[in-house]
């Protein structure tokens, strides 16, 4: 499986109470610190997180076969990180349909990080929230790497007063929600939204409720 550096580099550069940036065309990590009050809950659907049987092979090699078609207009972006929006849009009959979707999402995606690490230095975790929501839309739309269950957990977790936003974690295709929530957000509330999905899905998720802590060490 074509992995990336996600997992391993949260793993290794972790920092209390701080998110950590990813740079992967330079594989440089920085951390952000979190404002006061935000919590992390996660929210496992337990629809098996199988990306080796899954289509995130596709999804990278989509991603490859849209660069090449862009490079057509923009030879100098060596990755699609190295495209901005206007870019892209500009460019999209230059691309199969299929692909601009997938070109949107990480494009969008890398928007969307410096969006989020704005709105951190504003301590605005409604900014942050609403950037993660639009996120998981675009997984569900453009990168199709959501599932009904996940979709379900998202939309029950927007409906809930006290959460900023929703998204799915990691490469998608089963697995979790991650949740950004204040400190009102309990485990009553959890208990509602896993309530709702097991009536729906037959799924029982498993809840963890967790803040962003310091990286691996030895110990």
């Amino acid at each position: 499986m074509p992995c990336g550096i996600l997992d391993q580099g949260v793993s290794a550069f972790g920092k209390a109470n701080h998110l950590v940036k990813i740079d992967c065309a330079t594989e440089t990590f920085v951390t952000e610190p979190m404002p006061r009050g935000a919590h992390f809950w996660i929210f496992n659907s337990n629809k098996k997180h199988a990306l080796v049987d899954s289509a995130y092979a596709d999804r990278h090699r989509e991603c490859h076969e849209a660069l090449a078609q862009l490079q057509t207009d923009h030879p100098q972006a060596n990755n699609l990180s190295q495209i901005t929006e206007a870019q892209l849009l500009g460019s999209k009959s230059k691309l199969d349909d299929l692909l601009y979707l997938r070109a949107a999402h990480i494009v969008g995606e890398n928007a969307r990080v410096r969006a989020v690490e704005s709105a951190l230095l504003n301590e605005d975790l409604k900014a942050v929230g609403a950037t993660l929501n639009a996120s998981h839309e675009s997984s569900r739309v453009n990168f199709e790497n959501s599932t009904e269950e996940l979709d379900t957990l998202v939309e029950l977790l927007k409906l809930q007063p006290n959460v900023y936003g929703a998204r799915l974690t990691g490469g998608g295709f089963g697995g979790a929600v991650m949740a950004l929530t204040d400190a009102d957000f309990g485990q009553a509330h959890a208990d509602l939204i896993a309530a709702a999905f097991e009536a729906k899905h037959g799924l029982q998720p498993s809840i963890f409720h967790t803040r962003a802590g310091d990286g691996a060490k030895l110990l």
